[in-house]
């Protein structure tokens, strides 16, 4: 059964208009189209400012809020406080820290003088360079005792000034009154700071040059041939020893045959004459002045010649014994030049029928071993070429190259140790010679040592590093090498104080003292002034207490320039 008013017949959807209505009340339809009239209108420039006020309020309270949180994390380095914190239940925290020296203020020794008391204060020591010189004013010196300077050690500091110039020290530096505090021994061992003891050692300070071992040229000789010829036989290969005459080879030259000659012509000329003036002086009565004049003169020309065969003969080196020859025939005299000069062993193996009278032997002038052999037999020769070169080893030069700015500390006597390269030998010698002209082109000093080899383990033209002794110390007060710095003004080391482990509470201080540094010899160098054996000081990490220092100093350290 259907509903009544389901056949009730529907109506279109558009209606009549509905009148607008404000909390119920019925509005006049004029009215809302003047209202409808007034929004279509643009809006005047007040309003519009307003708006855009209105609407950025939002905006610019989230940029505040970011600016707030930005503000709060820098001021406490980015921690979360705690709840307690920001309900003012705990303490406010007290800022205990010296930013200057960066440790808690309430320990903090250069802030608080009175905590820690400084030591006395000596000054500027001239003499060594450097203040409070622990040379003068040992009780300086952070040890439990005061120790003593013997003699020894202040000799030794006067040598090591003298001998060379030293980096110098500014006086009017205050940087020695400083002190480096750490917090804990802890932070210590943070930092990466290692300390080592102030020790003896000894050390040797000397001027470095490169250098080369050669043969002594006032004892070598060169040989050659003193006439052109052909080498007939050698003797003497490199390496083998000879003395002072003894034949190398044997040079066959037409020359030397033809001055043999000259003498055995000149030789038989001479008995001709003597025979002749002999002959007439026995009957000058009946023969005419002259005739004696003219055989004499002939006789002195017949003695003239012999001599200068003679002569020709000795300058090859074939001493004729011309007083031997004379009272001998002519088949001997012949036999005598024939092998003049040859030794007996070297005869023996000669053939006497078919030997020549050219030989010329090659003797060596002195005694040494033969270094240079540059023929053979069958080759042709002359005197420009050298044939062999003998060095008597037993003596060598060493040269070195030393820094010209080094010249005014050489003299002659000073020992001199060179080691060659790859070698692990010392040789030693003395400075006997300093050239008086520097290279043009390396600028370098040549000094020169003669070296004994008696062993004849030298080599020629081995090079290698020499150096010239200065002095030796064999009880030099020592550093670590690189725990020393410049730090401006003055050459400074950082000495642990003496009490810094007295108890848990004892400051951990290192004091500032200035150096003066001396040879360095690899891992060490040597204290002229300044510590003492014994005293702790800063070594792996010095460089953190020295940039601390520089910090401290900054803008009110000395007027000094640094280098």
């Amino acid at each position: 059964m259907s509903h009544p008013l389901a056949d009730a017949p529907r109506k279109s959807p558009r209606q009549e208009p509905v009148e607008p209505s404000v909390n119920g009340h019925k509005v006049p339809a004029a009215e809302t189209e003047i209202n409808q009239d007034a929004e279509s209108k643009p809006r005047g420039p007040i309003r519009h400012g307003i708006s855009l006020v209105l609407g950025s309020i939002g905006p610019t309270l989230v940029l505040a809020g970011f600016a707030a949180v930005f503000w709060y994390g820098h001021q406490n380095d980015w921690r979360i406080p705690k709840f307690a914190a920001l309900t003012g239940d705990v303490e406010p925290v007290v800022d205990d820290w010296c930013e200057e020296h960066a440790v808690p203020e309430s320990i903090c020794v250069e802030c608080d003088p009175t905590l820690m008391a400084k030591g006395p204060d000596y000054g500027w020591c001239s003499v060594h360079g450097v203040h409070n010189c622990t040379l003068d004013h040992p009780d300086v010196a952070q040890l439990k005792e005061t120790p003593t300077v013997t003699v020894e050690d202040l000799e030794r500091a006067a040598r090591a000034l003298a001998i060379a110039p030293r980096k110098e020290n500014n006086s009017a530096c205050e940087v020695y009154q400083s002190r480096i505090q750490f917090a804990s021994i802890e932070s210590v061992q943070q930092a990466g700071v290692d300390v080592e003891l102030v020790e003896r050692a000894p050390i040797t300070e000397s001027i470095v040059g490169n250098g080369e071992i050669i043969y002594d040229p006032t004892r070598q000789a060169s040989m050659a041939s003193r006439v052109p010829g052909s080498v007939w036989k050698v003797t003497k290969n490199v390496g083998d020893p000879v003395e002072v005459g003894e034949v190398l080879a044997v040079i066959d030259a037409a020359g030397v045959g033809e001055i043999k000659t000259a003498l055995l012509r000149a030789l038989a000329e001479q008995k001709l004459q003597q025979q002749n003036v002999s002959r007439l002086d026995t009957a000058r009565a009946a023969i005419a002045g002259s005739r004696i004049l003219d055989a004499k003169a002939a006789l002195a020309k017949a003695q003239a010649d012999v001599l200068a065969a003679e002569q020709s003969l000795r300058n090859l080196g074939l001493p004729a014994e011309v007083g031997e020859l004379q009272g001998l025939l002519e088949q001997q005299v012949l036999d005598r030049l024939r092998l003049l000069g040859i030794p007996d062993e070297l005869r023996a193996q000669l053939n006497s029928r078919t030997v020549t009278s050219n030989l010329l032997p090659i003797r060596s002038p002195i005694q040494g071993v033969v270094v240079q052999r540059s023929v053979s037999a069958g080759e042709v020769v002359d005197p420009t070429r050298i044939l062999f070169q003998v060095a008597d080893v037993r003596q060598m030069w060493l040269t070195l190259n030393i820094p010209l700015e080094s010249s005014e500390q050489l003299a002659i006597g000073q020992p001199v140790e060179f080691r060659a390269d790859g070698s692990r030998e010392v040789v030693t010698g003395t400075l006997d010679w300093i050239s008086t002209s520097a290279d043009n082109t390396t600028r370098m000093l040549q000094v020169r040592t003669v070296l004994d080899n008696s062993d004849g383990r030298l080599r020629n033209e081995t090079f290698g590093m020499g150096e010239v002794i200065l002095r030796k110390e064999s009880d030099a007060i020592v550093i670590p090498t690189g725990s020393s710095h410049w730090e401006g003004c003055c050459q400074v080391v950082f000495v642990r104080d003496k009490n810094y482990f007295a108890s848990p509470d004892s400051y951990k201080v290192f004091h500032v003292r200035s150096v003066r540094l001396g040879a360095v010899n690899g891992d060490v160098t040597e204290i002229i002034s300044g510590v003492l054996p014994g005293e702790v000081i800063a070594t792996d990490g010095s460089d953190v207490l020295r940039a601390q220092l520089l910090k401290n100093n900054l803008g009110a350290g000395c007027d000094c320039v640094a280098e």
